[in-house]
């Protein structure tokens, strides 16, 4: 990890209840290989301080690492919140004033997709909420002190025509260099 600059944690299936104390789901797919890898890997990075971008899976594997835990099934703890499962920026997101996320896309509503099916419940030591989508769900988690690290529950890579989410990508850049 010493020769790493950042850390990107991309999306995937689901994040096994086991490193959080969950249920397990019948219908969840799990890799408990990777589980153990991702968690292993943004734990050094923090511990190292190098930057750590979190993207869907990653914002949620972020918060666990961090000391947290997820809502398996998020659209039945969050009925109010729009599930429309395509890379399609169909989903509003409101980004919170003060927040790192605002000083890097703007505080102004954030059009993303959505392809999740878990999100953070209780947040990991040291995070805090950075966006919540109209029915309250939590979007983003960041870091509240360096190293950076932001989790954006959507899929910015997706998205790279606009320029918020490319600005995403180089607030990584910019943390790594420094």
């Amino acid at each position: 990890m010493t020769a790493v600059d950042g850390l990107v944690v991309g999306g995937g299936d689901d994040i096994s209840p086991m490193l959080y104390q969950g249920e397990m789901l019948a219908e969840a797919r799990l890799d408990p290989r990777r589980d153990a890898l991702e968690q292993r890997l943004v734990g050094q990075a923090l511990d190292l301080g190098k930057p750590v971008l979190g993207i869907c899976r990653g914002a949620q594997m972020l918060n666990v690492a961090a000391g947290g835990n997820l809502h398996q099934r998020a659209y039945d703890h969050y009925a109010d919140s729009r599930h429309y499962r395509t890379i399609l920026p169909r989903k509003d997101v409101a980004v919170l004033e003060g927040t790192g996320l605002a000083s890097i896309a703007g505080t102004a509503p954030m059009r993303v997709n959505a392809l999740h099916s878990q999100a953070v419940d209780r947040l990991g030591t040291g995070l805090r909420i950075a966006a919540r989508d109209g029915g309250g769900m939590i979007q983003a988690v960041e870091r509240s002190s360096p190293p950076f690290a932001l989790g954006v529950q959507w899929h910015p890579e997706y998205l790279i025509y606009a320029h918020r989410q490319r600005a995403l990508f180089r607030a990584l850049v910019d943390a790594a260099r420094h």
